[in-house]
């Protein structure tokens, strides 16, 4: 994907949102309740190059270093930076490289088209990521959400036509199979219930889709019990809810939105979660 001139710029003070030395690894468990991202100390990227050959003759310990600086480069809000480090390091990076790529697309991106071709090299980095790494849940977690962004930014009609959402759930099902307790995930699963409900009803939902408002909804609350400080958390609970019940849980979306915009913070991407949850108020 060409890269003709810098990403715009995380418009918010990143102060606080530094994670430099050991700090990164004291912090993880926390920046990452969501996700459940592995740290990428040496041990962890020698065996995930043991696991498979075709990542190439990596050095493990410079390999860690990398992934560390990229996803401090992440959480600081460099999101461009980290999207390169991570990109370059090959599928290894995927993870890193799509969430950066992802996040700021969904907010920092204001252009259509550009969106769209962002998602399109996210479900290419995701693709390779499940190839080479199968038995790691972020692999088809990326690829879950790159394909998700995707569905969204084109017609429901193509959507549907490409089998967009039995791959979105594959690739959900695969994730939550490896990490039970993988929030974002749950939360991913609760919105394609919700989504699929949205858009073509719940009868024909659940026949074709599997799709039940009850199974979504359950999702949705497991992800806000695993990372009830997680303002991505209670925004997808809002807007779930508004999806499958509409204006007759609008209060109870609009309590979601405001618990959001009350966390604080603990890097770039909740921050702009945050804000996003207080624009939806103010609105």
């Amino acid at each position: 994907m060409a890269r003709s001139k810098a990403w715009t710029a995380f418009p918010h003070d990143s102060k606080g949102f530094d994670y430099p030395d050991a700090k990164l690894e004291k912090a993880w468990a926390k920046l990452h309740a969501g996700d459940q991202e592995p740290f990428p100390d040496g041990d962890t990227v020698a065996g995930w190059l043991k696991s498979n050959k075709t990542l190439g003759k990596l050095d493990a310990a410079e390999t860690a270093d990398r992934l560390q600086s990229a996803w401090r480069a992440f959480h600081a809000g460099d999101f461009q930076i980290a999207f390169d480090i991570g990109e370059a390091v090959g599928p290894l990076g995927a993870s890193v490289a799509c969430k950066a790529g992802g996040i700021h697309a969904t907010y920092l991106i204001d252009d259509d088209k550009q969106q769209l071709q962002r998602y399109e090299h996210l479900v290419g980095l995701a693709d390779a990521a499940v190839d080479a790494l199968p038995k790691l849940a972020n692999s088809h977690y990326r690829r879950a959400f790159a394909l998700g962004r995707y569905s969204q930014s084109i017609s429901i009609a193509k959507a549907l036509t490409q089998g967009l959402a039995g791959k979105v759930k594959e690739s959900l099902d695969a994730t939550l199979k490896l990490a039970p307790k993988h929030a974002e995930a749950h939360t991913a699963m609760g919105l394609y219930h919700a989504e699929i409900i949205s858009k073509v009803g719940s009868m024909l939902g659940g026949l074709t889709y599997g799709a039940k408002a009850a199974t979504g909804e359950k999702h949705l609350q497991t992800a806000l019990e695993l990372t009830p400080d997680s303002p991505i958390a209670w925004i997808e609970y809002g807007n779930g809810l508004m999806l499958l019940y509409g204006d007759k849980r609008e209060d109870d979306a609009a309590e979601a939105y405001a618990k959001a915009a009350k966390l604080k913070p603990k890097d770039a991407m909740e921050k702009l979660d945050a804000e996003f949850a207080k624009s939806q108020i103010e609105d």
